[in-house]
């Protein structure tokens, strides 16, 4: 039994030793990767700092999209590392739990015996011993047996603890693993949404400069006459909660609107915030993904009623490139409504009107409700 443990001992000392080679010749990839993933990050941010140009921003694309395929690649290693461990761990469990079944059954084929051998009382020893050279044999080797015996419990002990050491470590790589996954799979879906992205960018653009500055500026005259609209308004006065306040339509075009929709804008305390958090749950029409979806997580009414289409959420969008004021986010959310054009107030406030400039040769009507507590909701392109 002791060349048994042994042998293993040897097998586990050499696993061991390729996994520590491994494992450094893993951290020499990953810290390739990472010094890799840092300088595009370096590269992204500094792009970040220059004029704003179509060039600038296809290369900031491009960069993300190599930082991504960088980042999925790392994750894919660790994911596989890490499946190297569990297959490792859960062949050395394999063998403790060998060297375990065997070794209780020694133990238990052993226990009687020793039982009897170590009952005998001194007494009976001398009694058994021819003389008293043999008496102090027959002592020493008793002793020597309770020794051994003592020493198997310790060595078996040992290995109980090994073994749960491994089972824990096997479930903690688990663990890590799946974590691991749920992050790959995140950084795989930004990786289609950055080419996405891309590609909307130069259908948008006809990767043409000119075209790019213009839909720039068209952004910002929008931002800028709600602006001046919070400033030269119209005071209409208290409305509630469902209240007709305006008509869908398509003010501002072509300076700052591509088509009659709606676009609809909460502001806290001076600073965006998204409109989807405010209004109560329902279900829409997603146009950015052709699916219907539950949206809304609050307890305001929605502006439109009937068979409402989202045509582009609050945030990062594949068209929110435009909003370079914000840093790309887009401020609102844009809807229609299949059944019915009246915007409805969403929540009571104080409600106002403003027509201003947007572009060089538009037009465009802002209603606004001011609701309290810092709560300012637009709405945008109104007839």
């Amino acid at each position: 039994m002791t060349l048994r443990v042994s042998s293993v001992m040897k097998k586990l000392f050499a696993l061991f030793c390729i996994t520590f080679f491994i494992f450094f010749q893993s951290r020499s990839v990953f810290a390739e990767e990472s010094n890799s993933i840092e300088a595009l990050q370096n590269k992204i941010a500094e792009l970040q700092g220059q004029e704003n140009t179509l060039s600038k921003q296809i290369s900031i694309l491009n960069s993300s999209i190599a930082l991504s395929i960088l980042k999925i690649s790392a994750s894919e290693g660790q994911i596989k590392k890490l499946s190297d461990d569990i297959d490792s761990l859960t062949r050395d469990i394999d063998e403790l739990e060998n060297i375990k079944t065997k070794r209780l059954e020694l133990i238990l084929h052993r226990i009687p015996e020793t039982y009897k051998r170590l009952q005998v009382s001194p007494f009976g020893v001398m009694f058994f011993s021819s003389n008293v050279a043999d008496f102090f044999s027959r002592r020493v080797y008793l002793s020597y047996i309770q020794r051994k015996e003592t020493m198997k419990y310790r060595v078996h002990q040992e290995e109980q603890n090994t073994l749960s050491e491994r089972k824990n470590q096997r479930e903690q790589k688990k663990v890590e693993q799946q974590k691991l996954q749920a992050v790959l799979e995140s950084e795989k879906q930004a990786l289609n949404l950055q080419k996405k992205d891309k590609q909307a960018l130069l259908e948008q653009t006809k990767n043409n400069e000119s075209v790019y500055q213009t839909l720039l500026a068209q952004a910002l005259a929008e931002k800028q006459a709600l602006d001046r609209a919070l400033i030269d308004s119209v005071k209409i006065g208290t409305i509630k909660q469902g209240d007709p306040i305006a008509l869908v339509g398509n003010t501002g075009y072509p300076g700052c609107s591509s088509g009659a929709h709606l676009h609809f804008e909460i502001r806290k305390n001076s600073a965006w915030v998204n409109g989807e958090e405010y209004v109560s749950s329902r279900d829409v029409y997603d146009d950015q993904i052709g699916a219907r979806v539950r949206m809304g997580s609050g307890s305001w009414g929605w502006p439109l009623e009937g068979d409402v289409i989202i045509t582009q959420h609050f945030g990062k969008t594949p068209w929110s490139w435009r909003y370079s004021y914000s840093g790309g986010i887009h401020t609102g959310i844009d809807m229609v409504s299949k059944t019915s054009s009246v915007i409805r107030a969403p929540k009571d406030g104080l409600l106002y009107s403003s027509s201003q400039a947007c572009g060089t040769s538009s037009i465009i009507k802002i209603k606004y409700i001011e609701h309290g507590d810092g709560a300012v909701s637009f709405y945008l392109h109104v007839q």
